[in-house]
């Protein structure tokens, strides 16, 4: 296998990490065996050299975000028929199972404005790529354009989705941190299955998709509106009122904690004429001989039920305990309180942006609650993380870290409604250092 990816040892599968990080064998200093009780007492106290999470301050975005997950949420999915509840093949015993999928489908529906959702993807990435198939399977045309404003990660795993089919993957250069539709209308042709575009981008700009709908109908291609916060779409325009004919994304936001970037939850969605070519499940609701309400697997359309060649996708499950927990919160929040976690998501990006000083400026635009920081130099923007660190601040994430080109003085900064005021102040007064 090393042969094969062209590397001569395990070692180097973890080059890129910094060699102040590796543990040299023997430095652990692990008793060969050691009885239950000296076993916590070790754990304890090297659990204890963490730092507290619980007083730390996060302005982390880029696909993850910091919202509250009241504990309710764990309290649900810790119960064993729903924690240990697997693939709902026999609907006369997954009744349980069925219906929490059901009612997750229901409500992601809603939220995006989508006419049909599906019971999960693994996470945003792949539903991206999954879409792009789907839109070439709809359109018979081979040919995808992606903005590049949609989150990196989902134009790498889109593009190598595809970089082993034949077709054309055409990715069109944003320029700026934000989403310029016009280069975007400009690259579609009429070979294009689809154009993707993220909303909220990437970088948390917000756009009319007008001009876009309708150059998507002029060249008979799909418009697929990718996402990373899907609470957004409590205070803005959803995908489908603005047209979208699929919409994915990140569903984290909804009852899932950061965790160290998973698990998460892959959403996706599309218009009612084709859900015939959704990948994945669709649970459904229909009477039994007797008339009383059940729930079934209406739609699963994978490799495991049909011939292999008919099958939409290969991904072979669903994030079955993060539905339930998306559901769950959802249940809990309501129309009412999702709005109110969007108002205040987005109201501290704008009382942040409009206080800072003058050697730091912010990426012009309409912007959710996430947008591009950007510094004198890279020395001035380190300054800046090592003060707001000794403060326990995460600051952001260092564009370059997940950007290919972008120069190593940018900072991508997310607010939720976790950020208090109070965080924005410690914020603003670290950023003074980095003069």
């Amino acid at each position: 296998m090393l042969d094969t990816i062209g590397v001569s040892g395990i070692g180097d599968l973890f080059a890129d990490i910094p060699s102040e990080f590796h543990i040299e064998k023997g430095s652990l200093a692990i008793a060969d065996a050691l009885p239950e009780a000296g076993i916590v007492r070790k754990f304890t106290r090297a659990a204890e050299q963490n730092r507290n999470a619980t007083n730390t301050r996060y302005f982390l975005g880029g696909g993850t975000y910091h919202h509250f997950v009241p504990a309710v949420v764990d309290y649900v999915i810790s119960r064993g028929e729903f924690l240990t509840a697997y693939t709902p093949y026999q609907p006369e015993i997954s009744q349980g199972t069925l219906q929490a999928l059901f009612e997750f489908q229901t409500m992601i529906a809603r939220l995006t404005g989508m006419d049909v959702s599906n019971a999960s993807m693994y996470e945003a990435a792949t539903a991206t790529a999954e879409a792009a198939l789907m839109a070439r399977r709809v359109t018979r045309k081979s040919r995808v354009v992606m903005a590049g404003s949609v989150n990196p990660r989902y134009r790498a795993v889109t593009a190598n989705y595809l970089s082993r089919l034949d077709g054309e993957y055409t990715q069109v250069d944003m320029g700026a941190f934000g989403t310029d539709l016009d280069r975007v209308i400009a690259a579609i042709d009429a070979q294009t299955a689809c154009v993707i575009v993220q909303y909220p981008d990437f970088y948390g700009s917000v756009y009319d998709l007008a001009e876009l709908r309708a150059a998507c109908d002029a060249a008979k291609c799909l418009m697929v509106v990718a996402f990373s916060d899907i609470s957004a779409f409590a205070l803005i325009e959803s995908p489908g009122a603005m047209g979208a004919d699929i919409a994915v994304g990140s569903g984290q936001s909804l009852g899932i904690p950061m965790g160290f970037g998973g698990p998460h939850l892959g959403l996706f969605t599309c218009k009612q004429k084709y859900v015939r070519q959704l990948p994945g499940r669709v649970c459904g609701m229909t009477t039994d001989v007797n008339g009383k309400r059940g729930f079934v697997l209406t739609l699963s359309t994978r490799e495991q039920h049909i011939r292999r060649e008919k099958a939409t996708s290969n991904i072979c499950s669903n994030q079955g305990l993060m539905c339930t927990a998306a559901a769950t919160y959802m249940t809990l929040m309501g129309d009412a309180g999702l709005a109110t976690v969007a108002r205040h998501s987005a109201a501290a990006l704008h009382s942040l942006v409009s206080r800072l000083p003058a050697h730091v400026t912010a990426a012009t635009g309409a912007r959710y609650n996430e947008t591009v920081l950007s510094f004198v130099d890279h020395a001035a923007r380190q300054r800046f993380l090592a003060a707001a660190s000794a403060d326990d601040i995460f600051a952001g994430i260092p564009l370059e870290q997940i950007e290919a080109g972008v120069e190593a003085r940018h900072l991508l900064v997310a607010t939720t409604e976790m950020v208090e005021e109070s965080d924005i102040s410690d914020y603003l007064a670290a950023l003074e250092v980095s003069l």
